[in-house]
């Protein structure tokens, strides 16, 4: 497996530099991160600053790590390492031909991307925190997280009327509320659905338009392998640790968490038995943020969006 660290460089307007891959280069044309092969004896950290120099002349003081994704090209495989540039000086230039460009993030398509970096797109516009919910949210929005309307028992007319409302409140919710399971009113609602876990073995392909989340609930690493081939935008992975709701289920624990996310190939976050303030060391071993219910019902959500 090759070994690639890819930057995200991020200008004062929020924008993201691109960099076209070269005619007669693997995926010719398509638009990726800079960054390059980690060579011998080199951090994952150590490389990008190298490669950043090289590609674009640019001096990379600090970095902070956002998704790791192994992959399988028919060519090759990789694991791409992707980090986000958190201090840096100079004025990006196509030193070897590239040509370059600055995108917002709602403007970039996967479709133009190497697969591979698709997932490192959706870590992008994940926030930290996912909040799941059977009540009414009295302060959603407060940070970015997303929200899971869970609702069990309630009807499909209570559900509805519980999303027309929390949109109602704060418009621009509508992109980050997901309701639990319910593909066909996660479809007229126009918001995103949360998949359980069997749902995973029964669908075929995304049920969702990339304009709309689509989570999974995962528990091991065939499910994690499933989300991600239906296209999933991330994953639950659970439990992490013991849970008062599920006494008898065995925790997986922080390692073995590290081990499956380590191996999935779509943002995950930790979920069981966490709280917000596991965030760190849910991030150290490689997830996107945390997610659940009690813990987050008193505690001030993070503020900004994204992974900064």
């Amino acid at each position: 497996m090759i070994e690639v660290a890819a930057g995200i460089l991020t200008d004062a307007q929020g924008r993201v530099l691109l960099m076209q891959r070269l005619p007669g280069k693997h995926l010719a044309g398509l638009w990726e991160f800079p960054g390059g092969k980690i060579e011998p004896g080199e951090t994952i950290a150590q490389a990008l600053v190298r490669e950043l120099e090289e590609e674009l002349g640019v001096e990379v003081h600090g970095s902070t790590p956002v998704i790791s994704i192994p992959w399988d090209y028919a060519e090759k495989s990789v694991r791409l390492h992707a980090l986000r540039i958190t201090g840096w000086r100079g004025e990006p230039r196509a030193r070897e031909g590239h040509p370059l460009r600055w995108v917002g993030l709602r403007d970039m398509d996967a479709a133009e991307m190497p697969a591979a970096d698709a997932p490192i797109l959706a870590a992008l516009r994940l926030p930290p925190l996912y909040v799941i919910t059977d009540t009414a949210p009295t302060e959603h929005g407060r940070g970015g997280a997303l929200l899971q309307l869970r609702m069990s028992g309630a009807t499909r007319a209570d559900v509805r009327s519980m999303v027309e409302r929390v949109v109602a409140a704060e418009p621009h919710a509508r992109e980050s509320v997901l309701v639990s399971h319910d593909i066909a009113l996660a479809r007229e609602l126009g918001i995103g659905v949360h998949l359980k876990a069997a749902q995973l073995r029964e669908l075929h392909q995304r049920p969702l338009p990339r304009n709309a989340r689509v989570g999974a609930s995962c528990h091991d690493a065939e499910e994690l392998a499933l989300a991600a081939n239906l296209g999933a935008d991330f994953a639950t992975l659970s439990p992490v640790c013991a849970t008062a709701s599920h006494p008898d289920t065995a925790p997986l624990g922080w390692e073995r968490f590290a081990q499956l996310v380590a191996g999935a190939r779509l943002p995950v976050y930790a979920l069981g038995g966490v709280g917000p303030d596991d965030l760190e060391r849910a991030r150290t071993a490689g997830a996107q943020g945390v997610a659940g219910i009690r813990a987050f019902t008193s505690t001030p959500l993070l503020s900004g969006e994204g992974q900064g």
